[in-house]
């Protein structure tokens, strides 16, 4: 019998499954905590809050998150992290025993197995353009927000940073370059409110003897650092989000 070929989401579990088998997990904390912490301040937490840290690979900005909401005057803060490997998810579990506010769940963006009018407020870090379906995902996560929850969107993958363009041939996944511009009109199309973009530049030193298989050069590392990441915010509209006609979990 033919060999069954792989959904899109079976792809990327299977080669971010490898990715944790790597390490690649906790790399992506070194790679990525300088924008990640800029971003998290804008995110204006407060304590109590219900937050989705969407692609949370081995949940290294999931805890970041948990110690910011974690018990307050007004209760208790819940974070989830949400990864389609599950690889990455028992690394993210066996990383963070010591965090009773936080919960790992293997999913799809695109099916997120949670209810609707739930979270305070979403994180993606770097996973978005992964996202076979971008327009399935946004849908989801309008659904799963509270009203007026917001929506943070960090990456590092876009087509205003023309240096970022060197490494797409060097992914095994197929992924989206979009603009700012055109990420913008996504999120406006889905009925997002209050959508702005900023650039977050990656502010680490690139040390001379730094050795980079993305970039042709190291001058394009540091170029591709000062430009920044591109991250995208918005609100869910000040209403509730009706439960589907089908099961979501």
């Amino acid at each position: 019998m033919p060999e069954k070929s792989l959904t899109p989401d079976e792809k990327l579990q299977q080669e971010f499954n490898r990715w944790a088998a790597a390490g690649e997990g906790e790399k992506m904390e070194s790679h990525h905590l300088d924008i990640t912490a800029k971003t998290i301040r804008l995110m204006n937490l407060r304590a109590g809050e219900r937050i989705l840290d969407l692609g949370c690979g081995s949940g290294w900005a999931t805890r970041l998150l948990a110690r910011l909401v974690g018990e307050g005057p007004e209760g208790f803060g819940q974070v989830v992290g949400l990864d389609v490997a599950d690889e990455m998810i028992r690394v993210a579990r066996a990383a963070s025993r010591d965090f009773e506010n936080v919960l790992y769940v293997c999913g799809s963006a695109m099916q997120i197995p949670w209810e609707e009018n739930f979270f305070d407020k979403v994180l993606s870090v770097e996973s978005f353009y992964y996202y076979p379906d971008q327009d399935r995902a946004l849908m989801e996560l309008f659904r799963v927000m509270a009203p007026r929850g917001r929506l943070f969107i960090l990456i590092n993958l876009y087509k205003d940073n023309q240096y970022s363009l060197q490494w797409v041939d060097k992914l095994k996944v197929p992924v989206h370059v979009r603009s700012e511009a055109e990420y913008i009109e996504l999120l406006k199309k889905h009925a997002f409110e209050n959508v702005e973009a900023q650039r977050i530049p990656d502010d680490t030193p690139t040390p001379d003897d730094y050795q980079t298989k993305s970039f042709h050069r190291l001058d394009d590392l540091r170029a591709f650092k000062r430009v920044g990441a591109l991250l995208l915010m918005a609100s869910k509209p000040d209403l509730r989000t009706p439960a589907p006609g089908y099961t979501i979990y």
